[in-house]
């Protein structure tokens, strides 16, 4: 088989190696993974998309590639892995925590739209809107305080009933 044949079907013994590769790759990730912290994608920090995206990049380059044997993929996720379970706990250093982790940014204070905190998010005003619509507000007058979290997310706190006006 030449040309076309080659290009769909390839050598069928390499595929099969492949195959065993990333079940291999994938028991040992899944294998890994329980054996750390466990983290759901909502709580997903930006260093955990890193190791996330990493992760699925060596799985899936280890998988077929018929340079890279098992054994290369697997040292090379366990290290990996390590490294984001030492960062997870080197966060509780101060100075560390701030590099890793970026700083909550108050967006609404008693009603009042902080815009330059608002741009360093990266969030519209029209994004802002839909946060709150999602958390049941109709604007940031009925709003003691929005925070973005380190996470991503927006905390929105409602002013207690009775409040007064601020604004």
């Amino acid at each position: 088989m030449h040309g076309f044949g080659d290009a769909l079907i390839g050598d069928w013994h390499l595929a099969v190696y492949a195959a065993v590769k990333a079940v291999a790759l994938f028991l040992t990730a899944a294998v890994a993974f329980r054996l750390t912290e466990r983290r759901t994608m909502a709580e997903f920090a930006p260093f955990d998309w890193v190791a996330a995206v990493a992760v699925g990049a060596l799985v899936g380059r280890t998988a077929t590639a018929t340079d890279a044997s098992w054994l290369t993929g697997s040292a090379a996720l366990l290290t990996l892995l390590g490294a984001h379970a030492a960062v997870t706990r080197l966060r509780f250093l101060p100075g560390l925590g701030r590099l890793v982790d970026p700083p909550l940014r108050v967006l609404i204070r008693d009603g009042e739209v902080n815009r330059r905190n608002l741009r360093r998010c990266g969030l519209t005003e029209a994004d802002l809107a839909a946060v709150l619509r999602q958390h049941g507000h109709h604007g940031p007058a009925d709003v003691h305080l929005a925070v973005f979290e380190a996470k991503g997310a927006v905390s929105v706190l409602a002013r207690p009933p009775g409040a007064p006006d601020e604004g």
